[in-house]
């Protein structure tokens, strides 16, 4: 019985790493496709939500499956808790980068701001080191990593400030800039909450290793956009 629940949790671990990936895709496929506007890579994004979703699903019902069948205690129960955790935060970072694919849709036409375009596919390349670091630190249960991961969280968290006042000061210049300026500071709220679910993540693991429930970042708990 020992074996065959080990089993059963090592696939939980790679379901979740496999979504996990599916998710990091997503998010670097929608800020490619919002920067060039492409929209035919953002109704992709659009379109592959669904296995996102998915996966998210299976994942609870095999966590949920996997504690009534086997009720499992400490370590064990723990593991299966980061993952039920873990999954519905990666489900909501995909979310994130679907708002990000229909700003695409509805950004293409408006007058551009290339400074702000770069800047925006800045802040999500290291969106991305985080998003893969962090199932790096969940799939090795490093919570020196995970820790750290949630650190180099600021540095999202003041790009986005930076775009914010970047987008208001083109804004009050030129009129023109205001329908797209509006959806660029929505793109790096997007990404800004994306970091913040990798923080949540990494929180995760620190409780798969040690049974404690922390908060890493506790400054960026309040952003507006959920």
């Amino acid at each position: 019985m020992r074996r065959v629940f080990e089993e059963e949790l090592n696939d939980l671990h790679v379901h979740f790493f496999e979504m996990g990936k599916m998710v990091n895709e997503a998010i670097y496929k929608s800020v490619k496709a919002f920067v060039n506007h492409d929209k035919e890579l953002a109704q992709e994004v659009i379109d592959g939500d669904l296995e996102i979703n998915r996966h998210e699903v299976e994942l609870e019902k095999q966590c949920f499956e996997m504690i009534a069948l086997q009720q499992p205690v400490t370590t064990d129960l723990r593991k299966i808790v980061t993952v039920m955790k873990a999954c519905a935060d990666l489900e909501r970072m995909g979310d994130h980068a679907v708002s990000i694919a229909k700003s695409t849709i509805r950004v293409k036409g408006n007058k551009r701001i290339y400074e702000v375009e770069a800047e925006i596919a800045e802040m999500s390349e290291k969106v991305k080191v985080m998003v893969q670091g962090v199932l790096d630190a969940y799939v090795n249960f490093d919570t020196e990593k995970a820790k750290q991961i949630a650190l180099s969280d600021r540095a999202v968290d003041k790009d986005a400030k930076k775009i914010h006042h970047d987008c208001i000061e083109h804004m009050k210049a030129d009129s023109e800039i205001v329908l797209g300026g509006s959806d660029y500071m929505l793109v790096a709220g997007y990404l800004e909450r994306i970091g913040d679910y990798v923080t949540n993540i990494s929180e995760w693991i620190v409780y798969l290793n040690s049974g404690k429930v922390v908060e890493l970042n506790t400054h960026n708990k309040n952003s507006p956009i959920n």
